[in-house]
């Protein structure tokens, strides 16, 4: 478990503890993204959303969803989410850090939750939020295979978009937007690798440049 032990060392370096701590109340929400070793290679999980729910139907995400009254912080947020959509209890997840915060299409600001599972974990869909479950490696983000990009607003940055062909179902996926990012940072930072492409952040400083993206956006609220 060599590999476990390197990323969960690495991806430490880059959780921002208490740095967003100065923030406006805002409505917050937080995504899960798991990462377990198979094959001797990183993966993570990822979700197709129903078409029946109001925001980002039919949309690849991971798992996660807006605050709670009754949650904690942004770590319970994401835990209790994964259950309610995937069946993943808490007590399975390892937590290692949480990314820079972003704010999202609707106005929520998402804290990015890193965690690992195990390899074994057999996903319960909860099928009024989720219509699929699907792994993808994670060496996948920073290939420039079955990947596109497009221009966005300057506050924004590129829009990155990939094609994933699940090779035990046959089933493709279109991953792009926020989650599409979120999967590339963590791919870079997690592999210590340049992804193939032109990214808008410093794969050894991304922070940076995510604060850049928040402080824009907070300036338009």
């Amino acid at each position: 478990m060599r590999i476990k032990e390197e990323t969960i060392a690495i991806l430490k370096q880059f959780d921002i503890g208490n740095k967003f701590s100065y923030l406006p109340v805002l409505p917050k929400a937080s995504v899960l993204i798991p990462l377990f070793v198979k094959n001797g290679e990183l993966h993570t999980l990822m979700t197709l959303r129903s078409k029946q729910l109001r925001t980002s139907a039919g949309e690849v995400c991971f798992p996660g969803g807006k605050r709670d009254p009754s949650d904690r912080d942004d770590v319970d947020t994401a835990l209790r989410e994964a259950e309610e959509e995937i069946g993943l209890p808490p007590d399975d997840v390892q937590v290692v850090c949480r990314l820079v915060p972003v704010i999202n299409k609707s106005g929520l600001l998402v804290t990015p939750v890193v965690g690992f599972i195990d390899e074994s974990f057999c996903p319960c869909s909860n099928p009024a939020e989720v219509s699929a479950v699907f792994t993808v490696p994670l060496d996948f983000f920073t290939s420039r295979d079955h990947y596109s990009a497009y221009g966005a607003a300057e506050m924004v940055g590129t829009l990155h978009s990939f094609r994933f062909v699940d090779p035990d179902s046959g089933s493709q996926y279109h991953i792009w937007g926020l989650t599409a990012m979120l999967a590339i940072l963590v791919a870079a930072l997690a592999l210590r690798k340049k992804p193939k492409f032109d990214v808008d952040f410093d794969s050894e400083d991304p922070l940076s440049f995510f604060q850049q993206i928040l402080h824009r956006k907070m300036s338009k609220l």
